[in-house]
């Protein structure tokens, strides 16, 4: 079976780096959970020092649709941890690719740093 990984890479403004982890750990992972988006990898990049990236699986777009717009229209998104972590940002960019099961596991295990 395959999933469909997005893997967004954050470019974050000098500086903000402490910030934007805290808040993403201790605020925006924990609601991303809960909405039940399936999150496969989060951390600091392991070769730019202001760059952090997240990765979420989906059986398809249009559950990554569904599933996205939902929660970044969210209220409790769009009053709690957003501008924190907004603020912080340079750029981001999303990529989707398309990854086996057993690919998505070995992210999870292989990138632990969440």
């Amino acid at each position: 079976m395959k999933r469909l990984v997005e893997i967004r890479t954050y470019r974050l403004k000098p500086g903000s780096a402490e910030s934007f982890y805290k808040t993403m750990t201790e605020q925006a992972l924990p609601m991303v959970r809960a909405s039940g988006m399936e999150v496969v990898a989060y951390g600091r990049s392991q070769h730019e020092e202001e760059t952090y990236f997240l990765a979420r699986a989906y059986d398809d777009q249009a559950q990554l649709v569904a599933q996205q717009d939902a929660f970044y229209n969210s209220s409790a998104w769009r009053t709690g941890p957003r501008e924190a972590l907004v603020s912080c940002l340079d750029t981001y960019l999303n990529t989707l690719v398309w990854l086996s099961q057993a690919s998505i596991d070995d992210m999870k295990r292989l990138n632990t740093s969440m």
